[in-house]
């Protein structure tokens, strides 16, 4: 996996993450999966198609979020989310939209043609992704709503 395919995630991830959620954003160490891993609970997924193929997923525990739709929808005179409603996982939903937009963004400036599916919502206990020869970057964010983990498996198209 090259790098210029990852950078434009990671960069729009901490950018978009920092501004929505109106806070500090720590990046982890990335790490490189090859096999099935376990989801956290709630992913959000995003399929790439065209010059490169592949797909994102946002990952995230149920609490996390929650805690991020809260944040998202402060100041819009709704009521606290406390479990993760058609609302909650819609919001989660527009996050992954505006962080994949602004990655395909920059993407296509350099070069890159591709085409986008919306964003899935997956939620549940014992869920695992497994990528069939493609491996898969992990990057891991730290922020006060909680842990979000970027997992992109994207290679070019042969």
């Amino acid at each position: 996996m090259r790098v210029e395919y990852i950078n434009p995630f990671v960069e729009s991830a901490y950018n978009v993450l920092k501004e929505v959620l109106n806070s500090e954003v720590n990046r982890g160490d990335l790490y490189l999966k090859s096999t099935s891993m376990p989801v956290l609970g709630v992913a959000a997924v995003v399929g790439l198609a065209g010059d490169v193929e592949g797909r994102v997923l946002f990952d995230m525990t149920k609490e996390t979020a929650i805690n991020i739709a809260a944040a998202m929808l402060e100041g819009m005179d709704l009521e606290k989310p406390t479990e993760l409603d058609d609302m909650g996982k819609a919001t989660i939903t527009e996050l992954a939209n505006m962080i994949t937009g602004q990655s395909v963004t920059k993407l296509h400036n350099l070069g890159f043609q591709f085409d986008l599916t919306p964003p899935a919502i997956f939620t549940g206990e014992n869920m695992e992704v497994s990528d069939t020869g493609v491996e898969a970057l992990i990057v891991p964010m730290e922020i006060p709503q909680g842990k979000i983990e970027i997992n992109v498996a994207i290679r070019e198209r042969s």
